[in-house]
């Protein structure tokens, strides 16, 4: 039966020691808190028209601040202190030297510094001569999405609702929603395909499309585990890990505000029978197509990236089809398959599966293909693997193995794919992409070229050409 007309009453229990209660925005930095001598320990949100009280303890002591600016700005920036001190500042972006400095002796320190784009840049205050108290004074700028200095980050999503007692969910980072500008529609989509995550795809295909943005992390059972381990790989302002075990909270306004505003929702491994039965039809599912529409990224790895694509393999209440199952009949009682969870463009006739060699997955991918429309497009990612496409189509693999693309052409042959009849199916083109290859999902083109494979299920080998190498 479709998941879009029905639902399961089973939901996971967790332990109530992972759920938390986030703060509707996060406060505006009052006060230095030690130790904040590096950079990776800044302080902060340092927020307009609003002064930081802080402390030089020594002279080897070092303050860092960090600031998230909402939008291009001249930001003026002064440091007050004692006639009997001499403390300088040095503004900085996210990365590189710094851009801006007050070095001169007066009283306070004064001086603009200009920041580009929207982002986070840090302050550090250092002293010539002297130690004591200071208070440091920033203005000019927008805090983080529209406000003038309270620092309420609400970048056209209003503010964070209060979250649900039944949620679990685990944040690191700003919870204010950090503004970026994917407004050119550009999105991206990232399929992996299980087992060890591919972290160039991470650092190479989605940091430098979310811009330090938030990344919200789905599951429907599971830890955080994501967290540190993202953060680490994009410098991402935020990343939130909800665990979205009923519909209730699918359709509840922290859990669409929280990924509406985020510009990298990850679908982590796990079930995509459940994530069918618990997200399908709600607000969750319509927030998760609003990242890719706004110019986000979407993405997910296993059964994450299995429900990225129209045409869904679903094994809801039954075994999981091995490929030596599948093809002995067309419509074998393992197979079900769902569609519509998504309405990501690039994913219209397309059927993902995952695991995909090591698992041997080849063949009962070659099955589904045989049940959809002919024009439909299979894409089988190995673990360890992954495959990023831009909104062009245009899709490039990271990782250690394969990714298999399988199309019909004017050359192949449905010769048996009737339900009851073991399935003969004939010269499917495939193309084996390994790292740095291409293949667009829009033109058909591809940096490899093709090799025709096929199944016959009255046979106990029934692969037709070896379709792995």
């Amino acid at each position: 039966m479709n998941h879009l007309f029905r639902t399961l009453s089973l939901c996971t229990v967790f332990s109530t020691s992972m759920l938390i209660t986030l703060p509707a925005s996060a406060s505006c930095l009052q006060t230095e808190a030690e130790n904040n001598n590096a950079e990776t320990d800044a302080n902060g949100p340092v927020c307009a028209n609003e002064t930081v009280a802080g402390d030089i303890a020594n002279r080897r002591d070092t303050d860092w601040y960090y600031l998230d600016v909402a939008g291009p700005s001249q930001i003026s920036i002064a440091l007050d202190h004692s006639s009997g001190d001499d403390f300088d500042w040095y503004f900085y972006p996210a990365s590189g030297s710094y851009t801006a400095s007050a070095t001169s002796g007066n009283i306070p320190e004064t001086g603009t510094a200009n920041a580009p784009a929207a982002g986070r840049y840090f302050i550090k205050v250092t002293r010539y001569s002297g130690r004591g108290d200071y208070q440091l004074s920033t203005s000019g700028y927008s805090s983080g999405g529209g406000d003038t200095g309270g620092g309420t980050g609400n970048c056209g999503y209003g503010d964070r609702p209060a979250k649900p007692g039944p949620l679990s969910a685990s944040l690191l980072g700003n919870a204010n929603d950090r503004c970026v500008d994917t407004s050119n529609g550009d999105g991206g989509l990232l399929l992996m395909g299980g087992g060890t995550d591919v972290d160039a795809a991470f650092v190479q295909r989605v940091a430098p499309k979310i811009q330090g943005g938030d990344i919200v992390v789905l599951r429907t059972s599971g830890t955080d585990a994501y967290n540190d381990y993202l953060q680490s790989l994009t410098n991402a302002d935020s990343v939130e890990t909800l665990i979205v075990d009923r519909r209730s909270l699918a359709d509840d306004a922290y859990v669409e505000w929280a990924v509406k505003s985020a510009e990298f929702v990850w679908i982590a491994g796990g079930d995509q029978s459940d994530y069918l039965n618990q997200w399908a039809n709600t607000k969750l599912a319509a927030a998760i197509d609003h990242v890719y529409q706004k110019g986000g990224v979407i993405g997910g790895t296993s059964a994450g990236n299995a429900v990225q694509s129209q045409h869904i393999y679903d094994p809801d209440g039954i075994p999981g089809v091995y490929s030596e199952e599948a093809v002995t009949d067309l419509c074998h009682a393992y197979i079900n398959l769902s569609r519509d969870f998504l309405s990501t463009p690039l994913m219209t006739g397309i059927i993902t599966d995952t695991h995909f060699a090591q698992r041997d997955r080849m063949g009962r991918l070659m099955v589904f293909m045989a049940q959809l429309p002919s024009d439909t497009v299979g894409i089988g990612v190995d673990e360890a693997t992954s495959i990023y496409f831009d909104a062009s189509g245009l899709g490039v693999v990271d990782g250690d193995n394969a990714v298999y693309v399988l199309k019909e052409n004017a050359s192949t042959q449905r010769t048996q794919a009737q339900c009851g009849q073991a399935v003969i199916y004939q010269n499917l083109q495939r193309y084996r992409l390994t790292r740095g290859d291409t293949y667009n999902l829009t033109t058909g083109n591809s940096s490899v070229g093709t090799k025709a494979i096929g199944i016959d299920g009255t046979k106990s080998s029934f692969y037709i050409n070896q379709p792995y190498n």
